[in-house]
């Protein structure tokens, strides 16, 4: 489809200026194309979905050229739009923005015609999903020109997402005697209604979370912990899909018709996120904004969200920074890669340098600034370990998938007090403590920060600062939640990051903790096969045979690096 555009036209009106036409205008006469341009002229009344004389007119003129022929009104009865399309259907100009809030509608109707006295197709349908039209209307042409059936439809305020439009038919143009004005806006207050009835906390943002796999068993793992990452972030779930595909679409991730039902999905729910499992590439995040004009979120980008919400210390706050930018460098990159010719080069420099490369060269000099600050930071932590090395104490690190209670664990072992929650990453910069053991030995134990299978490279580069107290360990406690169904994927998930950080040769202990939610009888069989101790953080069961065996692992022969003995 092409647009056809012409000069304005003067009708001797001063509210009148005819516009451009929109469409498939090659081939057509001079005066056809003279006679669709004046449809511009014509007026609705805003209770009318379109008048008799009008359609007619739209008739005649379409079957003429033998192709259909559409109009956008506003609700004030004015043509905004004038489309030219083939025999089979329309394509329609780029309207604006999607909506002016979750539960309005664009504030524009399509009639248009079809001359083959089909229904309204699927493409008619998607139209008035997508751009969130008040009403859709095709009418009918009959082999003379005349109007014959009317088929229409108009978003409904709930129902599934295969089915979130009402359909109705009309056996004449005669016939359509609704109060349009009335109905969309009964409509629109009822979608508000909806929304606000469904919102538990209007405050929080909307999102709907969306993942492709090749099996539907593992999808829906990836979908439970998608789930937990956007609770814990402050995003509010109203619906899960899983899309089982044997490869993802390299430009949506989902299929093309996929797509169309979320936006439908999130529009009847008042979602203004769609949130995908997987890490999107630059292209396929801005292809599918720009198809569905919502706010697009991957899984690493929800967890950097989650990071920024949690880190508290100067640490922790920089190393969130440094993996936000190398995340957000590419994507800035991939805007327009070919302005990076207007600057940095001879006859390119000064004045000339254009804003997106003002915002490379910021953040690249952001993320050196901050890589140096994060060494710093980490030769001070170096000399902080030299001198507990000095001290003889060995040191106990606790790993683990993240929300396994390390922190509970942590707490109880040493009667302190550090931050707790039911969330994922609820622990974000690493505690120390002394631990005491009956004969006048002690350690120190520290908690790190919970591992997630699939941790994207810029955040684990990034807090190698955090990671890399591990390496100093004598011994580490791999904790994990025994009454998570994803237990044996999560231990795999955190051997995997220990061998990647070139730690799984460290002496360490499994932890089966939350023991106290396994049925009876299935915690005494676990433990046996996995080898692991059985324990309860939050009501301390388990907590002698823990220490004993911290403390054959660390002073037995030729264990410890350090041998400590402390006297009290």
């Amino acid at each position: 489809m092409i647009a056809f555009s012409i000069d304005p036209v003067s009708t001797g009106r001063e509210d009148v200026v005819i516009k451009d036409l929109f469409g498939n205008t090659q081939g057509l006469k001079p005066n056809q194309l003279k006679r669709i341009q004046k449809f511009y002229e014509r007026r609705v009344r805003p209770w009318q979905l379109i008048s008799p004389e009008l359609g007619r007119a739209l008739c005649e003129l379409s079957r003429e050229v033998g192709r259909q022929l559409g109009i956008l009104l506003t609700r004030r009865g004015h043509v905004e739009w004038v489309i030219v399309g083939n025999a089979h259907r329309l394509v329609l100009p780029d309207v604006g923005r999607l909506r002016g809030g979750r539960s309005h509608f664009r504030g524009l109707r399509l009639v248009h015609t079809h001359l083959r006295n089909e229904v309204l197709t699927r493409d008619d349908l998607t139209d008035l999903s997508l751009l969130r039209l008040d009403y859709l209307a095709a009418i009918c042409v009959s082999a003379d020109g005349e109007p014959a059936k009317v088929h229409g439809a108009h978003l409904l305020p709930a129902g599934s997402a295969s089915n979130p439009w009402q359909k109705e038919e009309f056996d004449s143009i005669h016939d359509l005697e609704m109060d349009f004005l009335a109905m969309v806006t009964a409509l629109e207050e009822e979608f508000s209604r909806k929304i606000e009835m469904a919102e538990v906390e209007p405050d929080r943002p909307r999102a709907v979370l969306v993942v492709v796999s090749k099996r539907v068993t593992i999808g829906e793992d990836i979908l439970a912990e998608l789930a937990e990452l956007a609770h814990t972030a402050g995003v509010e779930v109203v619906s899960k899909v899983v899309q089982v595909r044997p490869k993802p679409d390299p430009r949506y991730l989902v299929g093309k018709g996929r797509l169309e039902d979320l936006v439908v999905e999130t529009m009847q729910k008042g979602a203004e996120h769609i949130i995908f499992g997987q890490d999107l590439t630059p292209n396929q995040a801005r292809a599918i904004a720009d198809f569905t004009e919502l706010m697009v979120l991957d899984r690493t980008q929800l967890i950097l969200d989650i990071f920024a919400q949690r880190a508290q210390s100067r640490d922790g706050k920089l190393q969130v920074e440094l993996a936000q930018l190398k995340y957000r460098m590419p994507r800035l990159t991939a805007q327009d890669s070919g302005l990076s010719r207007l600057t940095g080069e001879i006859g390119g420099r000064g004045p000339g340098e254009t804003k997106l490369e003002i915002d490379r060269r910021r953040a690249r000099e952001r993320v050196r600034r901050l890589e140096r600050d994060i060494d710093k930071l980490s030769r001070q932590r170096a000399v902080r370990r030299a001198q507990r090395a000095r001290n003889r104490l060995p040191v106990v690190s606790i790993v683990g998938y993240t929300n396994a209670g390390k922190s509970t664990l942590l707490n109880k072992l040493t009667h302190s007090k550090v931050f707790v929650e039911d969330k994922l990453f609820a622990t974000l910069d690493p505690t120390s403590r002394r631990l005491r053991f009956p004969r006048d030995r002690a350690v120190i134990i520290t908690d790190t920060v919970g591992f997630i299978r699939d941790l994207p490279a810029d955040l684990a580069n990034a807090f190698r600062a955090t990671l890399e107290e591990l390496s100093h360990a004598d011994l580490l406690l791999h904790v994990v939640d025994a009454s998570d169904p994803r237990m044996q994927e999560q231990i795999e998930a955190v051997l995997k990051i220990l061998t990647e950080l070139k730690l799984i040769k460290t002496p360490r202990l499994l932890l089966l903790n939350k023991c106290d939610l396994l049925n009876p009888g299935l915690g005494s069989a676990l433990a046996r096969r996995l080898k692991g101790l059985l324990i309860s953080a939050t009501h301390k069961t388990g907590f002698t045979q823990l220490m004993a065996a911290t403390e054959q692992k660390l002073w037995q022969k030729g264990s410890s690096k350090k041998g400590a003995i402390v006297k009290s």
